[in-house]
């Protein structure tokens, strides 16, 4: 008998909301057993971001190599990398991990309240050594126009920026349009020169939404390691984390922009 074991690679949340925080109660919901890589701490709560310390390269290498060498995690989800000599470090580790395990990129780059979480120099690095490896990247809208280098105003500009981050390299990208606010919500699939894939999803309205994207890509990783492909667990993600917004959007934590309701008693969650 054995856990089903997801390992995030991220920066961690004082704030609980987002982040390695966020990704390990994600994993707990939806069945799995969380392992963690930090590879920076930052002091925040629901109002922003007061400052970012990066972990030593050398700690978050040995962190790595520690559960690597013992937890063999079914599946991985990279989250917040804010140093260039962290992508090689990672870079060289999941090497001999990979095409073994599903592994799921979210660029994190920019906190919900504005506050920039990556260095310049590191962007180029993940668009260099780990796209090509991963299975799945999963930028919001801000993060597109970055690695895309174009506005996005519309379903259109989605599609077409998300063409050309697999140009730059990407197996497969979700393109997440939460923030284009409106009655319905679209996320983008592109896999290589697959025709694209359009998923609805209905508007929910809620100040608490700190730690979408991490929910998000930790609940595919955790679908995908427990056997699902990588749209069914896009799908059951994007219904798990819908249901969770719902069960937060009236809970008041802090006087800013709230978590998810990670723990809702859940509905039946898609099957495929």
């Amino acid at each position: 008998m054995n856990y089903i074991n997801v390992l995030t690679i991220a920066g961690s949340d004082s704030g609980g909301g987002a982040g390695i925080q966020a990704d390990l109660k994600t994993f707990s919901a939806l069945g799995c057993f969380g392992t963690s890589v930090i590879t920076a701490v930052t002091a925040q709560n629901t109002m922003g971001v007061r400052s970012v310390h990066g972990i030593p390269a050398e700690i978050i290498k040995d962190q790595l190599q520690a559960v690597l060498d013992d937890i063999a995690p079914v599946a991985i989800k990279i989250g917040m990398i804010n140093l260039a000599e962290v992508v090689g470090i990672i870079e060289t580790e999941l090497k001999n991990y990979l095409p073994k395990v599903p592994v799921i990129l979210d660029p994190v780059m920019i906190a919900t309240s504005g506050h920039k979480l990556i260095a310049p120099d590191t962007v180029e690095q993940l668009i260099n050594k780990l796209f090509p490896l991963v299975s799945l990247v999963t930028p919001n809208i801000d993060e597109a126009v970055i690695l895309a280098e174009q506005p996005i105003h519309n379903l259109d500009d989605m599609i077409a920026a998300g063409k050309k981050i697999i140009e730059k390299g990407a197996k497969a990208v979700l393109v997440k349009g939460g923030h284009l606010i409106g009655p319905v919500i679209y996320d983008v699939l592109i896999c290589g020169s697959d025709a694209p894939v359009i998923l609805e999803s209905t508007f929910i309205a809620s100040k608490n939404l700190h730690g979408t994207g991490c929910t998000l890509s930790s609940a595919i990783a955790a679908e995908m390691a427990k056997g699902k492909t990588l749209l069914a667990a896009i799908k059951n993600a994007k219904n798990y984390i819908s249901q969770a917004l719902q069960a937060g959007s009236e809970v008041k934590t802090g006087e800013g922009n709230g978590p998810l309701n990670h723990f809702f008693e859940p509905l039946k969650l898609i099957i495929q």
